[in-house]
């Protein structure tokens, strides 16, 4: 699998968690809620980033998806923690 493939199944696993999250958002306490927005913030940096790196493949380079490799697994890994706190 190479990293492009890799970034769209992480951007999918971040949009999944991130669905979950939301249904359970409405019963959390205020410091959940922080954190949603927070994560919100990058969700919506993360999206502009990957959406440029996939448009322009040809010319991002490997460090733009490394980064956003990165990041997109931190943010994956934010909204799972996020989820399983809400459950």
């Amino acid at each position: 699998m190479n990293l492009q493939e890799d970034l769209k199944k992480i951007a999918e696993k971040v949009r999944q968690y991130r669905d979950e999250a939301r249904v359970q958002l409405h019963l959390a306490r205020e410091d959940v809620r922080d954190e949603w927005d927070d994560l919100e913030a990058e969700w919506e940096r993360f999206r502009q980033r990957l959406d440029r790196i996939l448009h322009d493949a040809s010319e991002a380079t490997q460090e733009a998806r490394e980064s956003a490799h990165k990041v997109g697994t931190e943010l994956r890994d934010r909204y799972e923690k996020l989820r399983d706190r809400l459950k």
